[in-house]
């Protein structure tokens, strides 16, 4: 049987994914709002969808599979305010669902571990939101949904070299604050691994074994380069734009086993520092 992707929001994570499948034999549609970007959609082998616009309902209704990476907004989730629950109607063939949340939706746990049975607790606006979203997408009946709580994604085009190598990174440096990491490769091979192993209603966290602090990352980053150490600033001092500072709401521990126990994923990248060499070996520097 033809094995056909619908990808909502077709971004960083989700090129990733279509990596992997379309070598396989998949047919992928990937939406988009720009012609532009639908030229450099098409150019990777995936077919572009406009949306909103034409020609969503006649490839959902092709899709055996789906999956929505697409950000909520205050107007809710943008696939689900214009398809609205009948989106289940539209794609009738669908064996596999998934949606890419964030590790977010746990709030700050001051350094403590969270697995996903941890209360959803947002620090931030955009874990509220995205707390919500899942919850739409769950109350859709007849959807074969997994949900996806990434880390921090970092990959290639998405890592720190360029700003050390410009002198403008910094260690900012919050006593106690670490993050969880995934690179964008192993997000790919576990929404392949769950395809594989359908599992409606399962949650997962993608992540790596390894969370640090921010600080730790950048300076690992400068000595990979062969570069003196960027300046350490002090998180109250630190020059941020309210996004930027809005991460530092939240400090946990994410665990990853499920990934591994349910899905058998051996991950790519278990650590940043074995990320990071693989980036630097990839883009160059």
């Amino acid at each position: 049987m033809d094995k056909i992707l619908f990808s909502f929001g077709h971004g960083y994570s989700s090129q990733a994914l279509a990596r992997l499948l379309i070598p396989q034999g998949w047919t992928i549609y990937g939406t988009t709002r720009s012609a532009e970007k639908a030229e450099a959609i098409r150019a990777t082998g995936v077919i572009p969808v406009r949306f909103p616009g034409d020609g969503v309902p006649e490839a959902l209704n092709r899709a055996t599979h789906l999956l929505t990476s697409a950000a909520p907004s205050e107007a809710g989730d943008p696939v689900l305010a214009d398809l609205g629950p009948e989106i289940a109607a539209l794609a009738p063939r669908l064996d596999w669902a998934g949606y890419l949340s964030t590790t977010g939706v746990y709030g700050h746990h001051g350094g403590d571990w969270v697995d996903e049975t941890a209360p959803l607790d947002p620090a931030t606006r955009r874990g509220q939101l995205r707390v919500l979203a899942e919850a739409e997408w769950q109350a859709i009946p007849g959807l074969p949904l997994h949900i996806f709580r990434l880390a921090g994604i970092y990959g290639p085009g998405r890592g720190p070299f360029a700003k050390v190598k410009a002198g403008t990174a910094r260690r900012i440096v919050k006593p106690g604050q670490v993050f969880s990491r995934t690179h964008v490769e192993d997000i790919a091979q576990v929404l392949a691994a769950s395809i594989a192993r359908p599992n409606p209603g399962a949650i997962y966290n993608v992540c790596d074994d390894e969370p640090a602090a921010p600080q730790d990352v950048i300076a690992h980053a400068a000595e990979l380069l062969g570069l003196p150490l960027p300046p350490e600033v002090p998180y109250e001092d630190a020059d941020m734009t309210p996004m930027a500072r809005s991460f530092y709401a939240e400090s946990k521990r994410v665990r990853n086993q499920r990934i591994k126990e349910e899905l058998g994923v051996k991950l790519l990248y278990p650590d940043y520092r074995s990320g990071l060499a693989a980036l630097l070996r990839e883009e160059g520097h």
